[in-house]
């Protein structure tokens, strides 16, 4: 608002006695450090009506939390609200390897397991999506969903290369609409930290696990237990 009463000012005739096209040039540098500060957060406009969209507000003032994780030993931010088991688990906005939406409503009815990695192109990574798709069978009547922020290109190259067919592999590299949802985005690294969810069929979180030190696996005895429990 400021910024718009500015330009009205400075159209009319001037402003605080400066030349008009000075006026014009510093409203130009503060409108381009605002749009840059949009980039730096990832913020891009969306439709009104898009349900991936994000009020500015809302991302400036979102819940960050210290202390929880860490990347090789360096303590990193995690961005977003931290989910309890019992909390309904919130929608989110991804796209699967074939660049389309995908929600949580797709999925609506059926136990989900939330497979959360920094990147698939890493060990660990690796591991944790090759373990839930050799291992499904064992998990039940149960859809596996891998989240990451990576791109859906490296992600489709990656599943042809593994001959992956029972995990979805999605990425969040858009809007960070998962990670900001679900607090597990890494604010300083714009990545996701290592977490598993376990989502029942009522769409009701009955299992949370966030790995404090994020190059370490999951616990995957205490996953298959609390799986178990929902069949």
């Amino acid at each position: 608002m400021v910024t718009f009463l500015l330009a009205i000012d400075i159209f009319r005739g001037g402003f605080l006695g400066f030349p008009r096209s000075l006026q014009f040039f510093a409203l130009c540098v503060k409108i381009f450090v605002e749009a840059k500060k949009c980039f730096l957060l990832g913020i891009h406009p969306l439709p009104e009506n898009d349900a991936a969209a994000v009020n500015l507000k809302e991302v400036i003032h979102m819940q960050e939390r210290k202390g929880v994780v860490t990347m090789k030993g360096n303590p990193l931010t995690l961005v977003g609200p931290e989910l309890k088991v019992g909390d309904k688990a919130p929608n989110f906005i991804v796209v699967d390897t074939a660049m389309a939406p995908k929600s949580l409503k797709d999925y609506e009815g059926k136990i989900k397991v939330l497979s959360v990695t920094p990147s698939l192109d890493t060990p660990v990574c690796d591991l944790q999506a090759t373990w839930f798709n050799e291992d499904t069978a064992e998990l039940g009547d149960v859809y596996v969903l891998n989240v990451s922020m990576d791109l859906p290109f490296a992600l489709k190259r990656y599943c042809a290369a593994k001959g992956f067919d029972k995990v979805a592999t999605l990425s969040d590299h858009r809007e960070a609409s998962f990670g900001t949802a679900y607090g597990v985005l890494l604010k300083e690294l714009r990545l996701l930290a290592r977490a598993v969810f376990v989502v029942d069929r009522d769409d009701v979180i009955r299992y949370i696990e966030v790995v404090p030190e994020a190059t370490n696996s999951i616990d995957y005895d205490k996953l298959l237990e609390a799986v178990k429990a929902l069949a």
